[in-house]
């Protein structure tokens, strides 16, 4: 990629962030950059933010697993 491309593709990245974190989706840069990739490569976003929150409940039932096991 030239140096435009990736000036552009800073900036998409930037943007999208910016719209996730206006959103409150707690979505860190590096995971926004990796399902903005996704989406470029095909995969349908609703079924992404699907997939993304079925992991975030399994993993919240997980913790509250977790914190029973110790208490």
């Amino acid at each position: 990629m030239d140096g435009a491309g990736v000036e552009k593709a800073r900036e998409t990245l930037n943007l999208a962030h910016a719209m996730v974190s206006t959103m409150r989706t707690n979505l860190d840069r590096q995971t926004v950059s990796i399902l903005v990739g996704l989406c470029e490569h095909g995969v349908h976003p609703e079924a992404l933010a699907t997939v993304v929150k079925e992991l975030r409940r399994e993993g919240a039932a997980m913790v509250s697993r977790s914190k029973l096991e110790t208490a």
